[in-house]
């Protein structure tokens, strides 16, 4: 596909996007709203984007004022939209659970909806990602020369749907991403990187560049079968745990944004049990297990690699 098609279908991927998303929220205006409730995480400013998450106060709201929150926040999809010393690199989040009671059609009508406004997000995602061609470095320049501002975690992140579960409670969930890679996976990446010729915010490019040279040859200087893993830790995320009683299972959701429950052809005095997400408290953590891991080399800190001890 060449440039221009490209852009044109980017753009007319995010603008029919656009299009479900105010199609689902009028669909669900119309519905009847159960006891639902939401619930709000303090803002990250851009001063604190990069810090160690060791607290987390939440603040719930329910049911009208729950919707509302919830349908302006999958609607915002750009920096404007964000108070101005808000991070764009962190999405905000708002774990919880909006509760509606449905005809059999009401429930199929906004099934296809969100199914439609999922296809789009990953669409859009495909687009950038594999059909464009570009390299991971490029790819900013490419989305905010299109749709300047846009904020690519919201606009990528699918909705959840779920029919008829006996309950909804809510957890926090702490885990580091493990990725091993070869010594020439990390070069191939880094020169990719010294290839974009960026500027870095604090560095300029020529700072920037000068770093990842010393990078790839820090790198150069392992062996050639040198053991390397990025084990990056993961800012601490709002779960759902969903309980289905006739199944009897537990499905676990991540819960950016909050789950869509329909409840189907209940009695008019049915009401959905919902748990509340407490406050985060890294230092009331227990660890049920914990695994026996290898003796690892911090090699490069901002990527997170390290080098696997033998």
């Amino acid at each position: 596909m060449n440039k221009y098609a490209l852009i044109e279908q980017f753009n007319l991927c995010f603008n029919q996007l656009e299009i479900e998303i105010s199609a689902l929220s009028s669909a669900l205006r119309e519905l009847t709203l159960l006891p639902s409730c939401v619930f709000e995480l303090p803002d990250v400013s851009k001063e604190e984007e990069h810090d160690e998450i060791t607290r987390v106060t939440v603040s719930p709201s329910y049911n009208l004022d729950a919707l509302e929150l919830s349908l302006n926040l999958i609607a915002n999809l750009f920096i404007y939209d964000n108070a101005p010393h808000i991070s764009s690199k962190r999405a905000i989040r708002l774990p919880g659970a909006l509760c509606f009671s449905a005809s059999n059609s009401e429930f199929k009508n906004v099934k296809a909806k969100i199914e439609s406004i999922n296809t789009l997000k990953k669409k859009l995602l495909n687009i950038v990602t594999k059909e464009s061609g570009i390299s991971k470095e490029e790819r900013f320049n490419f989305v905010h020369n299109q749709l300047k501002g846009l904020i690519t975690l919201n606009a990528y992140r699918t909705l959840t749907l779920i029919s008829d579960p006996d309950t909804v409670r809510f957890g926090w969930a702490n885990k580091n991403i493990i990725k091993n890679l070869t010594r020439d996976a990390i070069l191939t990446q880094l020169e990719k990187s010294l290839e974009a010729n960026r500027a870095v915010p604090p560095y300029t490019s020529e700072q920037w560049a000068l770093r990842i040279n010393k990078e790839i040859a820090t790198i150069t200087q392992l062996p050639e079968k040198a053991k390397l893993k990025i084990r990056r830790p993961v800012k601490v995320q709002p779960i759902a745990r969903v309980w289905y009683s006739d199944i009897q299972k537990q499905v676990q959701y991540a819960c950016p944004l909050p789950l869509f429950v329909f409840y189907i052809e209940k009695e008019p005095d049915f009401k959905p049990i919902i748990g509340e997400l407490a406050d985060y408290d890294a230092n009331n953590i227990q660890i049920r297990h914990r695994p026996k891991s290898k003796q690892l080399e911090l090699i490069i800190p901002r990527l997170h690699l390290y080098l696997e001890q033998s």
